[in-house]
This record gives structure tokens, C-alpha cells and sequence, in this order.
């Protein structure tokens, strides 16, 4: 059984992960750390919880006592946590924040998209976790950028649920401003750009065109929906050949004639892709869950690769569609 140690419990995406590791036949959950829930049971906070687990949050971590450490913790806090304590070189790290995402200098984490890096990450010990606007919209081009055919501009308008924003309360993630309510925000602007470009670049060292990412507020819980388009010259079944080709060995990726919703992929790690093609304009629809497939799913989904399990292992879950 691979020990795990979860750091940062109280958030959605530690929530989502302990959800999903009480159900992995090869994982076993070490301890969950929380500073500020110390010593309280872990269904008072994860209230989905209750009768799942008797484990209760720790104040410190013990690394002695696992193969892998997630960090659930907020945009700069990982690299703090990493800096301030001495982490065997065994015990792998998988990092959900933005901190290790960008290619640096020093930064030894691999990007952990498997659609991109799957090989990588295999033979791999500290992994930076894809962001959940970022999964959704890399795996939406990324085969139009492996075959070379990105020649212009990429634009995208995706929505996403209140749950993206974190658990911490704020104006925009209350009830009473989110419900029956649509903003945008951080328009042509959002941190994921950088990765989603670093991505691109990476299968099309030619890339050089503007991303115009236009990212919205749902009035929704979870579920991200992106229209992605760009130009394209060749036919529909062209590009369709293409993707279903670039994705016919990744199990969580489906391209569908359907157009799809978001309810086909809430509570999974499924990414649903649909093309549609308007005179030179290719359009590609993607959804995902942001806190599965865009988080926890896919930190899961990176710690079977890093073990040599089954891809899908744990992570067999049926959508919530009504």
C-alpha cells in the first residue's frame, strides 16, 4: 500500500483527494495536516465524510511515515512548506498550487499533465499539478499543437464553478452574489496563461500567438465549460482524426459528436472534447470537473504513474448528471 500524507487538509481539493483515497486499493491515507483543525476529526470539516473515516486532522507532518506528500495549500504556500522543512528524497511530492508550474531555474518539478508528460512523470519524484482552467484548455489544442497546425491566434471563454475560488468565503463566492449571477474576471490576464503557453510551446516551438483567455464566473458549484477556437485549414474529419489519434491512449479523454455539458463530467476525471468546424474557424468545446480532473482527480491520476499502477486506479467514478 503506497502511504500518503496530505498537506493543507481543510480545502476542496485535500477534501476531494481523502474522498477519493478512502476508495484506492493501492493507497492508504498516512495523515492529513491542518495547522488550524489540529486534533479535530476530519468529518468535521469534510462533512461528505462522516462515517468514511476515523482519522483526525495532525498538526505536523510525519514524512518518515509515507511515499508521497500532496500539497493542498494556497499560491505561494508550497514553496514555503518545501524551503522550511526537510523532506526525505524519497517520498515524492505532488504540488497543486501554481508555485512549481513554470519552468525555472532550480524548479525540478515535472508538469503534470499525463496527456502531455505521461512518460515523464512516470520516472518522475516532485510533480506541479496542472490548474483547472489550464487542464481544460491545454487538452482542447494540444493535439492541434503536436501536429504543428497552430497558426494563429487561440481564443477562449470558459466558464467555471464557485468551488475554483477555494473554500475561503469572499464577496464573489458568497450565495447571495454568486446565485442567478455571471461575471468575468481576470480577462486576457489569468495566471493558468503562462502554463498553458509553456505547454503549446513545448510540442510547437513555433507558437507564438496570443492566447485571448476571457475566464468567467459560474453561477454553478463545480464544472468547468471552455469554447476554444482557432483557425484551422483542414477538414472536420480531419481535426476529428486528429484528436481521437492524439488521445487513443489516454483513458480519461473522450471526443464526442455530442455537444456536450457540464453534468456529463461532474465527479470525475473525464475531459469531454467536441469539434465543431465554422468556415476557417475550428471550435473545440471542452468540460471538465475543476476539482477532479482540474485538481485532485489528476494529483491522483499523477500518483499511479509515479507507482506504476493502473492510470484509471481509484478513479472509476461515475458522473453526477442529475
Amino acid at each position: 500500500m503506497i502511504q500518503v500524507g496530505i498537506i493543507g487538509g481543510a480545502g476542496y481539493t485535500a477534501g476531494e483527494l481523502i474522498r477519493i483515497l478512502l476508495n484506492h486499493a493501492k493507497a492508504e491515507i498516512a495523515f492529513v495536516q491542518s495547522s488550524s483543525n489540529a486534533g479535530n476529526p476530519i468529518d468535521t470539516v469534510h462533512r461528505d465524510l462522516i462515517g468514511e473515516t476515523s482519522l483526525n486532522f495532525v498538526a505536523e507532518p510525519d514524512f518518515e511515515a509515507v511515499d508521497v506528500i500532496f500539497l493542498c495549500m494556497g499560491h505561494g504556500k508550497s514553496k514555503e512548506f518545501i524551503e522550511r522543512n526537510s523532506i526525505p528524497d524519497a517520498v515524492r511530492i505532488i504540488d497543486l498550487s501554481h508555485d512549481y508550474r513554470l519552468k525555472a531555474e532550480g524548479n525540478d518539478f515535472i508538469y503534470g499533465l499525463p496527456e502531455l508528460n505521461r512518460e515523464v512523470i512516470r520516472s518522475s519524484r516532485r510533480i506541479a499539478n496542472p490548474g483547472c482552467f489550464a487542464t481544460g484548455i491545454q487538452l482542447a489544442v494540444l493535439p492541434l499543437a503536436a501536429a504543428g497546425v497552430l497558426e494563429n491566434e487561440v481564443h477562449v471563454h470558459a466558464i467555471t464553478g464557485s468551488t475554483g475560488a477555494g473554500q475561503a468565503p469572499s464577496r464573489t463566492s458568497h450565495f447571495s452574489w454568486r446565485n442567478s449571477n455571471v461575471s468575468v474576471y481576470k480577462a486576457f490576464q489569468h495566471q493558468h496563461l503562462g502554463e498553458i503557453t509553456q505547454s503549446f510551446k513545448q510540442l510547437q516551438n513555433s507558437f507564438d500567438f496570443a492566447i485571448n483567455f476571457i475566464p468567467v464566473r459560474g453561477n454553478h458549484t463545480r464544472g468547468i465549460f471552455a469554447s476554444v477556437y482557432t483557425d484551422f485549414k483542414g477538414s472536420l474529419e480531419e481535426a476529428k482524426d486528429l484528436y481521437k489519434s492524439y488521445y487513443a491512449d489516454h483513458p480519461f479523454v473522450f471526443v464526442t459528436d455530442e455537444n456536450p455539458d457540464v453534468k456529463q463530467v461532474v465527479n470525475t476525471n473525464k475531459a469531454v472534447l467536441h469539434l465543431e468546424k465554422h468556415g476557417d474557424k475550428l471550435l473545440i468545446l471542452s468540460v471538465t470537473d475543476n476539482l477532479l480532473k482540474g485538481a485532485s482527480g489528476q494529483a491522483v491520476q499523477n500518483m499511479n504513474l509515479l507507482f506504476g499502477l493502473d492510470e484509471k486506479e481509484g478513479l472509476n467514478l461515475k458522473p453526477v448528471s442529475f
